[in-house]
């Protein structure tokens, strides 16, 4: 309990009297100060207890009095002590109607009792409040560290927190989904504050705010971040009905600490996930099924026994590196609520993921795209740093190969059209593939592509391939270039040759259309199954 007026009040070897301000004698005292000065204000901090004498102040006139103590109150002073038998032997009659009209607490302190004797109690009183909140507040951490320990996952922790805080507690995971509440009420209110957290988690952590109240009830809510090296791993809001104090703050800070090391801990953890998901998506695509189940046992297993998508996620902005993994990270959320297996793989600065067919993560995924397209528009092809998707048609673990190709189509398309999610069945309907198999179109590919597969067959360049990953990024110099491996510079000297060579000019889009005709015509021919 903070030290108050009352307390001192009742010290017995004090002897105060109350003079005025009965009613106000809970005010907390914060400290005890001294002063014989006509306006002490601005040498006041509030909360302090003001001892006089009033060997400056003309106590018996009214006004003066008057002025006087409402520049204290006004100063947030807990109260005015003073002592008689020194200046006057009474508190004057005008201090004691001024301090009562103000509402401020008039303490008469006898001449046998020195101010240093108050002073030395209100000292003893806040360093014995402080060891009881640091004792409280250790009491805490142990208590939060036993919950932590047990190994039953972040509810327990947040119970025993929400009692050492007498409110509530919430833990949010990095899409600001909350995870777990405690007391169980507490879920709905916390589910409100998710706009806060998304805006917390686009600055480096630590981070924490106060959005003070809700709508309908007095809670004071405060949310920190969990995370280190300036990467929010999630975040804790916990409510109270006031700021809260020393103890409070140990058991919140032990929180913080706790949640974050599990946080660490799990994405340790993840980080193998990852690394086993990598080579069992290796394997698949490697058309080696059986070895993938092997290796991904009970982990993966289950995702491989049923139809699941595969897709693809990458930012076309290079500022924006971080955006498929968020993705990533809300379907991770929604797949951990629903008991969903998903299988992510970083790739550089995209991602690719495999997860259950009409699952909550796809759903997720679609959703997430869809808050991306309801926005103003963009223009095709706008390097906003939004997350660019490509999402293949159902698949089997024999099929993984032809999956990634079909979300890597749905990705090019996605690009090209500005849309921030592209399904492969989309292409399906109305696609020109099956059309390329006539021999006619055949030959017309052959004659227009031989004179650079002849350039390429005598080891004098990759043309082929460098005007394929040209066209295929619509002429963004450094995009395919960075496909090819190659420098810019390298590809344009390139694509001068094929200019040369073939005596047509790629700026014509007529003869960019017949190109890329002729290399998808190639590409199918070379794909086609021959009969035995």
């Amino acid at each position: 309990m903070p030290l108050t007026l009352a307390s001192l009040v009742q010290h017995s070897a004090l002897k105060l009297t109350v003079r005025a301000g009965a009613d106000r004698l809970d005010t907390p005292v914060r400290w005890v100060h001294a002063s014989e000065l006509a306006d002490p204000v601005p040498y006041m901090d509030g909360g302090e207890l003001l001892l006089v004498t009033a060997t400056n102040l003309d106590a018996e006139d009214h006004e003066t009095m008057r002025r006087y103590v409402q520049r204290l109150a006004g100063a947030k002073v807990a109260g005015l002590g003073f002592a008689v038998g020194v200046t006057y032997e009474d508190i004057p009659a005008a201090l004691v109607d001024a301090a009562g009209e103000a509402g401020l607490p008039l303490l008469e302190v006898p001449r046998r009792t020195p101010f240093l004797a108050i002073s030395k109690a209100v000292s003893a009183a806040i360093a014995a409040d402080q060891y009881r909140a640091v004792t409280a507040g250790f009491e805490a951490q142990r208590d939060l560290t036993r919950a932590a320990l047990a190994g039953d996952g972040p509810t327990e922790l947040l119970a025993r927190l929400a009692a050492h805080v007498d409110g509530w507690a919430a833990l949010y995971d990095t899409s600001g989904a909350v995870v777990a509440a405690a007391p169980d009420w507490a879920a709905r209110r916390a589910a409100r504050l998710t706009p806060d957290v998304e805006r917390l988690r686009d600055r480096p952590a630590p981070a924490s705010v106060v959005v003070g109240t809700t709508a309908d009830d007095t809670d004071r809510i405060e949310i920190q971040s969990l995370g280190s090296g300036h990467r929010i791993r999630g975040a804790l809001a916990v409510g109270t009905g006031a700021a809260p104090g020393t103890a409070e703050r140990y058991a919140v800070h032990s929180a913080v600490a706790l949640l974050t090391l599990t946080t660490a801990r799990s994405r340790s953890l993840q980080g193998a996930e990852q690394r086993l998901g990598a080579a069992v998506l290796r394997m698949l695509l490697a058309g080696q099924p059986d070895h993938a189940r092997a290796v991904a046992g009970d982990l993966y297993g289950g995702l491989l026994d049923a139809p699941f998508r595969l897709l693809i996620a990458e930012t076309p902005a290079p500022s924006a590196p971080a955006a498929p993994q968020l993705l990533a990270e809300t379907m991770e959320a929604a797949a951990a609520r629903s008991g969903e297996t998903l299988l992510m793989v970083p790739e550089g600065e995209r991602v690719v993921v495999l997860a259950a067919d009409g699952g909550a993560a796809v759903e997720a995924c679609t959703a997430y795209a869809q808050a991306q397209d309801d926005r103003p528009a963009r223009e095709p092809g706008a390097d906003d740093g939004d997350v660019v998707v490509g999402l293949s048609a159902p698949a089997g673990p024999i099929a993984v190969s032809a999956a990634y190709k079909q979300a890597e189509q749905a990705l090019s398309v996605a690009r090209r059209r500005g849309r921030a999610l592209v399904e492969h069945e989309e292409l399906a309907a109305g696609s020109l593939l099956p059309l390329l198999a006539d021999d006619a179109v055949r030959a017309f590919a052959d004659g227009i592509l031989r004179p650079l597969s002849e350039h390429d067959a005598k080891g004098r360049g990759d043309l082929v391939a460098s005007l394929r990953a040209w066209l295929s990024r619509h002429g963004q110099w450094d995009a395919a270039a960075a496909d090819l491996g190659v420098h810019r510079h390298t590809l344009r000297y390139r694509m001068r040759r094929v200019e040369e060579i073939l005596g047509r000019s790629l700026d014509d889009p007529d003869v960019r259309m017949e190109l890329w005709l002729a290399l998808k015509t190639s590409a199918a021919s070379s794909s086609a199954p021959t009969g035995g």
